[in-house]
């Protein structure tokens, strides 16, 4: 098992000794002003659980995290507001929240990265993840995301003891 995996600019992620391409937020790397912002941030992050559709996954994915496969109704709220703000929910959710089973396959496999849940800053950023990047590895919302195939070997490398660490330079 690997004890971190490491993101650095303009979009690598190192991991068991392989490097991937990734991508990261529309406003890069560093530290995140608030919601939205598009800022993935630096620092070091346990990782919490491991998220995924069965319905497209060939069998769970192979780690020693935490692993349930998502469900129609899973939601992340992403209000400030709202006292499950960066919280995993149940849909519907009267709180602003993104839907977590999407047509697209984003999120056919989720590494939930520990980034501000210990405790919850509201406003500080919500929804940070591993997860399945867009065609041409497009920037994303805050999240790392790679190809499927290199998502499914990173997570079969991580355990409770691996941590993400997103450098800025």
């Amino acid at each position: 098992m690997t004890a971190a995996i490491v993101v650095r600019p303009p979009g690598h992620l190192a991991a068991a000794g392989r490097m991937y391409r990734c991508a990261v937020g529309r406003a890069g790397i560093g530290i995140k002003a608030g919601e939205g912002d598009g800022v993935t941030p630096a620092g070091e992050f346990p990782l919490r659980r491991v998220l995924y559709r069965a319905d497209r996954l060939s069998g769970e994915p192979s780690c020693r995290l935490p692993t349930r496969p998502l469900r129609r109704d899973d939601g992340w709220c992403d209000d400030p507001a709202s006292p499950r703000y960066n919280r995993l929910v149940r849909l519907p959710f009267p709180w602003r929240h993104e839907r977590l089973w999407r047509d697209d396959p984003l999120y056919d496999l989720v590494v939930v990265v520990g980034y501000n849940d210990d405790p919850v800053v509201a406003g500080r950023g919500s929804a940070i993840f591993l997860h399945v990047a867009r065609d041409g590895f497009a920037a994303t919302e805050g999240c790392v995301a790679l190809a499927l195939a290199d998502l499914v070997a990173v997570v079969g490398c991580c355990g409770p003891e691996t941590r993400l660490r997103i450098r800025a330079g």
